[in-house]
This record gives structure tokens, sequence and C-alpha cells, in this order.
């Protein structure tokens, strides 16, 4: 049964806790890999800036630090969580091997209608998992809302919370 099928009221409290501890795991995973998209989306879109100016910008190295500065460290606000390395999970690796088909590591090389098809693959890999990413909050809502009413309700006690940590 997929986690979205689960009722949670019918769930046992450890349970709820650890459906949404997995859930808000797969969501860290998921916003990895996008901020890695979305670099790589920004370096895309430097290149073609680089391209528009014509002969007298050979590079845009300059704009590295912005670019990579924004979605790799920066980006709103979250609830602190410890920081893994995702860079071998199946999703990021699934982001590797389309970048190395596309040939990114020599976006200069590449011709406009090479530099175009892979731009509109990482829009559309970034898409699906911008999906992915709200379907994950909403169900990480549910759970959130579940067990906020059972502490409200008094069905669970904030004692039992912090016996189990």
């Amino acid at each position: 049964m997929k986690t979205s099928e689960l009722d949670p009221s019918a769930l046992p409290l450890p349970e709820l806790r650890a459906l949404r501890a997995g859930l808000q795991h797969e969501d860290d995973v998921v916003s990895y890999v996008r901020r890695l998209t979305q670099a790589r989306l920004d370096l895309v879109r430097a290149e073609t800036n680089r391209r528009a100016a014509g002969a007298g910008v050979t590079d845009f190295s300059g704009e590295l630090p912005s670019i990579l500065g924004t979605h790799l460290t920066g980006g709103p606000a979250r609830p602190p969580r410890p920081a893994d390395d995702y860079s071998q999970h199946p999703m990021a690796l699934e982001l590797t091997a389309l970048c190395d088909e596309c040939g990114s590591t020599d976006l200069p090389s590449m011709t406009d209608e090479e530099l175009a098809e892979y731009s509109a693959r990482l829009q559309a890999f970034e898409h699906e998992r911008s999906a992915a990413r709200q379907d994950l909050f909403t169900r990480i809502d549910e759970l959130s809302a579940e067990l906020v009413r059972r502490y409200r309700d008094g069905e669970a006690s904030v004692d039992g919370l912090l016996a189990d940590d």
C-alpha cells in the first residue's frame, strides 16, 4: 500500500512519526537534486547569455560563485535537519546520467541545438521533481496535522514524545 493511501488517523503514533520522518527524508533528497538541477540550468542560461553577448565575452566563470551559491548553499529558510550527502542517491545519479548523456561538462563546445536540448531535458527533470515534492509536502502536512490533532486532543503527550527520543 502506498503511503498516500494510508489514513493517518488509523496509524499508531510511532508509525505516524516514522512515516513523517521518512517523507521528510525523501523531501531532503528531492530538494537536494532540485537545487543541483537548478544550478545546472543556471549554467546553461549563463552559457546562452554569453553566446548572445557576442565575441567579447569568452566565458562565464565570474558568475559561478553566484550561480552555485544561490542553489547549493542558499535558498529559502527551512527547519534545520541534518545535512546528508545525497550525491549517491539514485535520484542524484539519474541527474548525473542525464548530464553525462548530454555532454554537460563542456557547455561552450555544444551547439545551440544541443544546449537547447540539454536545457529542455533539465527543465523536464526539474518539473518532475517539483511535482513529486508538492506531493510530499501534501502528505507531510497531512501527517503533521494528525500529530497536532493528537497532541491537542490529548491522545498523545509531549512526555511521550520526549521519551521516544
